[in-house]
């Protein structure tokens, strides 16, 4: 880590990370590399290393983010409300992942190089992020459905969103390929997924 002030090193990790990001919206992962990352920042690849050593530790950085801002939304859903029916939950989790597309991009599609290709403390940061939603979503439950078999929902609802992302977003190829190859598929958004599930889950767990 190179020498200087926290908040300099904190303002070149989020440049990297920024970037990272960007490239994201028009490139694939194994398409990006540091040096493309280095050319969206204003200093040099070599520096890059200074703050993370894969590109995989970026892109975990950037999912150990997406946690902390879903995370920091379901608190606030628990904060600003008394009581909420099983439906309002629902709807409540199903807009906050609504808002945290990229979340559920990386989990679906990147998630075991990221963490295969990290180093032991990046990836200890990040299971305190995942750790944090799996908290804030328990309390969520408890608080407004505590009638809510808590650990069956967590269960259940944790693994179905690391698949939503690949059934909501389907590229024109992809709707080609399906209708080639005579499958009759039925579009749903990431909010009508993630709320279809989860209110089952709640009348069900």
């Amino acid at each position: 880590m190179p020498r200087g002030s926290a908040q300099l090193t904190n303002a070149r990790r989020e440049e990297i990370i920024n970037a990272c990001k960007q490239l994201y919206n028009t490139m694939s992962f194994k398409e990006i590399t540091i040096k493309e990352i280095a050319s969206y920042t204003s200093f040099t690849r070599p520096s890059i290393y200074n703050y993370f050593e894969t590109k995989e530790e970026i892109f975990l950085a950037i999912l150990q983010k997406e946690y902390e801002l879903w995370v920091a939304e379901i608190e606030s859903v628990i904060n600003n409300n008394e009581t909420m029916t099983g439906e309002q939950v629902a709807k409540a989790l199903a807009s906050s992942l609504e808002n945290r597309a990229l979340l559920l991009k990386l989990m679906s599609m990147n998630h075991y190089d990221m963490e295969a290709n990290s180093r032991m403390e990046r990836l200890v940061e990040f299971k305190k992020a995942y750790g944090a939603s799996l908290t804030a979503v328990s309390r969520l439950v408890d608080k407004f459905c505590n009638d809510v078999d808590r650990s069956a929902f967590i269960y259940n609802f944790f693994p179905f969103i690391y698949g939503i992302y690949p059934y909501a977003v389907v590229t024109e190829k992809q709707k080609v390929a399906m209708e080639q190859a005579g499958i009759d598929y039925q579009y749903h958004s990431i909010y009508e997924l993630a709320y279809h599930c989860a209110l089952k889950l709640l009348k069900n767990a």
